[in-house]
Parts: structure tokens; C-alpha cells; sequence
């Protein structure tokens, strides 16, 4: 049916690659691209042998040019962009002067201020819409599944939703003193900015990690959760109409918080360049070289994940509660893809949203969040690709 362009071969990229080649009536040829080109031919080695065809390419993804070479030379239907945030503006251009479809999983951040926003990429509706291309933004499992999780609850579940609390816990175990589960770039940037949340219009800004909490999670367990800012709350906020306030919770063990505040303390995760034996380095970037990369802790996590969204609104005029979530077990996506859950839960959401706008079923000229779109075919092909809902209508709620 059609070609992929997938930029990033790290551990997302390599979870999108292995589904795709699951899915060769839509997926017919990918070309896996990278600045470290060595890392897409050790992935086409392994899943070579089926009937999606498999290329390989070298790109630096800060250079537009380079990536329009790719794009004339490969003649993709769509780039899925798993390369990092930075580079979403880099790609969308590329995009756009070929005409050629695009998504990612992340929205772009600036690489000198940890703050990332929608606005940027939101600036190219019109110039898609001209370009009769469409952009899906933030397509991964949150930003992504959350979103669909949201617009499937609007559908179905209510006439209004007024509160949404978006809870990501991972419960898995790689046996490191400190590590993250993804870039650890992104991630740390992602932990130490203030934390934030929508209330009656209008941003409330919090303190890093100021607000914590505890939640009993299906099949994990009681678990500290903090609050944090989160992309996919400014998309919610501007999409969901007469939502009242929207929050997002994320899971941290007492040991990783430990480590991050040394870390903090001694400059290590500052992004301010400082000097070192006659050249300039970033702390940051210096520390995720000698940290683990996430792209290896398959092997080595147990456990599981559990993310999802709690809706309290009105249906007929009564209040309604709805809990919908996912679990993934680390060790059973190593055993498929080769992968730790997080790579997978938000590999799996950018291969079925490509393959939405590859079928016809998101398809439109401009740029979207996933909340836009019919959630049903998406949620319907979660169940099909590994990523089974559950729900229920009393959970437990956050005070």
C-alpha cells in the first residue's frame, strides 16, 4: 500500500521498524534512517526477510537539505519522525518541499530552553493545508494514545468532560542505580522544568516535582505520583471544549529522585555550556554519554507500565466517572520486539498512526493533534497491535 520513511533508530525507532514489518499490506517498503547509520543496518539485518522491503539510509536530521535528499531519493508516503524534538521543525520543512506526509511523537523543544510548546509546529497548519499535506503531532502513547483516550471518552462516554488526570507509572526494574527509560536528554530536561497544569483557562505553574501524591494502579500497585508539565495538556486544553482542568501524573521511585537531586546538585544536568580542556560541553549531553542507554535496558527490565486517563463529566445530565489505561509488560516486549515497555508503548502508537493516515482514515490536508481524528479505528487497532485497553467506570480518583 505504501512506503515509510522512519528517521531514529533508537529504541522507538527500532519498536516502529519491527511493527511495520508486522504489518507489510500497509507497510510495503520502510527506509530506516540515522546519523549513525551502522544502528539501521543492525535493524534491517534483523528483520530482513519478510515481505516489507527494507532500505537503509545515513541523515543528519538538523540538516533540512540532507533530509529532502532522502525524501526525492526513497519517495516515502509518509516520514514518521522519531529522531529527537529538536529536529521536528528541520523535518517538517523537508516535508513541505516535498509534498510528503509527516508525524512524530514528541513536539519540538528548542535545544537552549527546556520548554516545550506546540506553537512552533502549530504555526505550519496553513502551510500544510497549501501543501494538501497532512502533519499528526505527538503520536506516541503521551502525547498520542492519551489523546485518543480522550476523544474515544468524548464520543462514547460524555456530553462534557470537565476534569482529566493523565497517570503514567512505571513499575519496571532494570537493575542500574540510575537510568532512564528513554533519551535521557529529553527525560531529564522533561523532570527538572516546572511543573504545570490547566485550571478554568488559564496555566497554573508549579515548583519541579513540587506536587506528589499516591495512586493505587491496576495490576502495579500503589505508586508516588508528581506532577508535570506535559505536552498533550496545551493540545487538550485548546481541543476539548468545556474541559475544566487538566493535570498530568508521572511515577518516581524515591532511589531515582535521590540520584537526580546529586545530579542537580553538582551542575550535571544543567544544558549552560561551560568550558573543558579548551572546548565547550553541555553537562547534560556529557552526562546521557555515560549513562545507560535506554535502547539496552530491554534485556535487564521486569515489570510493567500501566498509562492512562481518568474523565470525570456529565452524560444525560448526571456525572460520569471513566478510567480507561494500558499495561505493558517489559519482558514480553523484549520477547516481540526486542524492546523495554516505554520504547514499545510509544513505538506501537506511531506505527498505527501512520498507518491511519496511510489508509485513508486520518487523512486531511493541515496539522493535527490525534485528538482531532475518529479515535475508533486507532483504538481498535491498539487491541490488534499490542496494546490492549481496559476500563472502568468507578476508579479510583486523585484528590
Amino acid at each position: 500500500m505504501g512506503k515509510a520513511l522512519i528517521i531514529g533508530a533508537g529504541g522507538v525507532g527500532s519498536v516502529v521498524a519491527h511493527k511495520c514489518v508486522q504489518n507489510p499490506d500497509v507497510f510495503e517498503e520502510i527506509c530506516i534512517a540515522s546519523r549513525t547509520k551502522s544502528k539501521c543496518d543492525a535493524l534491517k539485518q534483523k528483520l530482513d526477510g519478510g515481505r516489507t522491503k527494507i532500505q537503509t539510509a545515513q541523515v543528519d536530521a538538523d540538516n533540512t537539505q540532507e533530509v529532502i535528499d532522502l525524501i526525492n531519493a526513497f519517495k516515502p508516503d509518509i516520514v514518521i519522525n522519531v529522531a529527537l524534538p529538536y529536529q521536528d521543525l528541520t523535518i517538517m520543512d523537508a516535508c513541505l518541499a516535498t509534498k510528503t506526509d509527516y508525524l512524530d511523537t514528541a513536539n519540538y523543544e528548542p535545544p537552549d530552553n527546556p520548554k516545550f510548546e506546540y506553537k512552533w509546529q502549530w504555526a505550519y497548519k496553513e502551510r500544510f493545508e497549501e501543501a494538501g499535506i497532512t502533519a499528526i503531532l505527538g503520536c506516541g502513547f503521551d502525547p498520542g494514545v492519551t489523546g485518543v483516550f480522550t476523544a474515544y471518552a468524548q464520543k462514547h462516554y460524555f456530553d462534557e468532560i470537565h476534569y482529566i488526570d493523565i497517570l503514567d507509572a512505571n513499575a519496571g526494574d532494570h537493575g542500574y542505580p540510575f537510568a532512564t527509560n528513554f533519551n535521557p536528554e529529553i527525560n531529564i530536561r522533561e523532570i527538572t522544568a516546572k511543573g504545570s497544569y490547566w485550571e478554568n483557562g488559564k496555566w497554573i505553574e508549579t515548583e519541579p516535582l513540587e506536587i506528589k501524591k499516591t495512586y493505587n494502579f491496576p495490576e502495579i500497585g500503589e505508586m508516588d505520583i508528581y506532577l508535570i508539565h506535559h505536552e498533550e495538556i496545551e493540545s487538550l486544553a485548546k481541543n476539548i471544549k468545556g474541559v475544566k482542568r487538566i493535570r498530568f501524573w508521572m511515577t518516581f521511585s524515591e532511589k531515582y529522585l535521590t540520584h537526580l537531586r546529586v545530579l542537580q546538585n553538582v551542575g550535571m544536568t544543567s544544558i549552560e555550556p561551560i568550558e573543558f580542556q579548551g572546548m565547550k560541553i553541555q553537562p547534560l549531553q556529557f552526562l546521557k554519554a555515560v549513562l545507560p542507554d535506554p535502547a539496552t535496558l530491554g534485556p535487564r527490565t521486569k515489570g510493567k507500565t500501566n498509562i492512562g486517563c481518568i474523565f470525570q463529566g456529565v452524560k444525560d445530565g448526571k456525572p460520569r466517572t471513566y478510567y480507561v489505561y494500558n499495561v505493558c509488560d517489559h519482558q514480553e516486549c523484549y520477547r516481540e520486539v526486542g524492546s523495554q515497555a516505554v520504547s514499545y508503548t510509544a513505538g506501537v502508537p506511531a506505527m498505527i498512526g501512520a498507518m491511519m493516515v496511510l489508509t485513508g482514515k486520518w487523512k486531511k490536508p493541515g496539522v493535527f493533534n490525534v485528538e482531532e481524528f475518529d479515535p475508533d479505528p486507532f483504538m481498535d487497532a491498539l487491541n490488534r497491535y499490542g496494546l490492549p485497553w481496559k476500563e472502568s467506570f468507578s476508579p479510583e480518583l486523585i484528590d
